[in-house]
């Protein structure tokens, strides 16, 4: 797992990094000189020479690290323009330092036109502000924001992207569009939303010359295909299909069996050895014709019994919000004490009421999307994309259960520990049924894993299958049975 701090836990570790010796100024150092290691590689093919850059810097620490770029920029011998953005009373003692250095070395200052700085410019580096951010940005910066975003020149942001929430990762007026982003010892919270993602581009972490471990625990980490790979185990020999697990689907209704199908599907892919979909005898009927692998068991007045011997159930998809679904959902919590996937319409029978699931809650996954945990509160989906990573805590402490925040940058979080973000799966995944994939994918996880690994096992395997396809098919066009097929793609 890495790390990945909110501005507090950032804050704290370079305070005690200047406790233990560390000037902020060689901290400001390293991390401009790694930023210009990257600009370099990445926006520049490879060397400075003759290329020419604007820097645009605030007046804070984040500017600071602008100038240390714009001075390493002249040692390769680049043309550098370095744009101070804001009160030069208000510039820290570092950032002025910097500031005076560069100037020291022949740096050039921008005035006048930000236009005509930026004719034939090769790059504009984002030094403007840092994670400290906390209120909109307007005036004068906002248009020079929106003005370096609407020139045809690759950015390139520093730490984060200036105008991006270090923790929420929402746009506070305006934010650069970085192509690459350089942040500075350790992932931010902010770059892992959807709108972090995108306007961070491609991000790198530059060491800033102190241990790479922080002093408290993160709030977030990030799984990687190591954490993965360390949790697969390989099957015995003489496994059999119920010891490799049995797994119900208590899904689909009438104009929704695709849903169910997707789920069994899903479960199958990712290792179950047997999946029987439970649901209305209509339902049971019109899939007969249409599943091989998958069996099917019509609730017929013994729900329980349909559900006995189940090493996980998988409670939702397409199953319906009427008043027999409603009985059904209940039913199968009370009536069994394995482990269970809430997905879907199950999760609407507990809209604005969300605590009653903390009768099960240790042994539930919950798998919303933000406008499915908006129903549960009663707040509005925007709301919830506006802080995801304190709406998956808020519902995971409130549940007791283990929360799996759909969407681009998917967070599982579990009551009373550090949220995970899945860094796999992207546009392509922007297609029905998907969720209906990964419901199954971490229903058939839960035989062998608790809830909380088979659920951070099950967003990174879905996302990982999604790129698999994207990969050699682009980012449109996948159909939800295909992620299921890609489940066990190489990792």
């Amino acid at each position: 797992m890495i790390p990945v701090l909110s501005r507090e836990d950032m804050r704290a570790f370079d305070a005690d990094a200047i406790r233990r010796g560390v000037p902020g100024l060689v901290l400001m150092e390293n991390a401009g000189r790694g930023a210009t290691d990257v600009l370099v590689r990445e926006l520049l093919a490879g060397d400075a020479r003759g290329r020419r850059v604007v820097v645009l810097c605030g007046t804070g620490n984040n500017g600071g690290d602008g100038f240390v770029v714009a001075r390493h920029l002249l040692l390769r011998s680049a043309r550098v323009t370095a744009w101070l953005v804001g009160d030069e009373g208000r510039m820290t003692s570092d950032a002025r330092a910097n500031r005076d250095a560069y100037v020291s070395m022949g740096g050039v200052l921008g005035a006048g036109s930000l236009g005509n700085a930026m004719d034939g410019a090769h790059a504009i580096v984002d030094g403007l502000f840092g994670t400290g951010l906390d209120r909109p940005i307007d005036g004068e910066i906002a248009e020079f924001i929106r003005f370096a975003n609407a020139v045809p020149v690759p950015r390139l942001a520093l730490d984060i992207p200036s105008g991006l929430h270090a923790n929420r990762g929402v746009v506070l007026g305006e934010a650069i569009r970085a192509d690459v982003t350089v942040t500075f010892g350790f992932q931010k919270m902010g770059l892992h939303t959807g709108t972090g993602a995108a306007l961070a581009g491609k991000v790198f972490v530059v060491d800033i010359g102190v241990p790479q471990i922080p002093r408290s625990e993160p709030r977030a980490f990030l799984v990687t295909a190591e954490d993965v790979r360390a949790r697969w185990r390989p099957r015995a020999a003489d496994v059999h299909k119920y010891r490799a697990g049995h797994v119900a689907i208590l899904a689909g209704s009438p104009g929704k069996i695709g849903a169910a199908r997707l789920a069994a599907h899903g479960a199958l892919r990712a290792g179950a050895g047997a999946v029987t979909i439970v649901s209305w005898p209509e339902v049971c009927d019109a899939l007969a014709a249409q599943v091989r692998e998958i069996m099917l068991a019509p609730i017929d007045g013994d729900l329980a019994g349909r559900l006995a011997g189940k090493a996980s159930i998988v409670i939702g998809p397409g199953l319906g919000l009427d008043a027999r679904a409603r009985d059904a959902v209940v039913a199968a919590l009370e009536g069994s004490s394995v482990p269970c996937v809430i997905d879907a319409d199950a999760l609407g029978h507990f809209m604005d009421d969300p605590t009653r699931l903390a009768r099960w809650g240790e042994r539930l996954v919950l798998t919303p999307h933000a406008g499915e945990l908006a129903r549960l509160f009663g707040v509005t989906g925007e709301i919830v994309e506006a802080d995801r990573f304190d709406w998956a805590n808020r519902a995971a402490r409130d549940t007791g259960a283990v929360v799996v925040l759909k969407g681009p940058r998917t967070l599982v979080a579990r009551p009373e520990h550090p949220i995970l973000i899945n860094p796999t799966g992207g546009p392509a995944l922007a297609t029905a049924g998907s969720g209906d994939v990964l419901a199954g994918v971490v229903g058939a996880l839960l035989v062998e894993h608790e809830p909380h690994i088979a659920a951070w096992m099950g967003a990174w395997l879905h996302g990982r299958a999604g790129d698999a396809w994207a990969e050699a098919h682009g980012d449109r066009g996948l159909l939800a049975h295909e992620i299921a097929d890609r489940i066990l793609a190489p990792m």
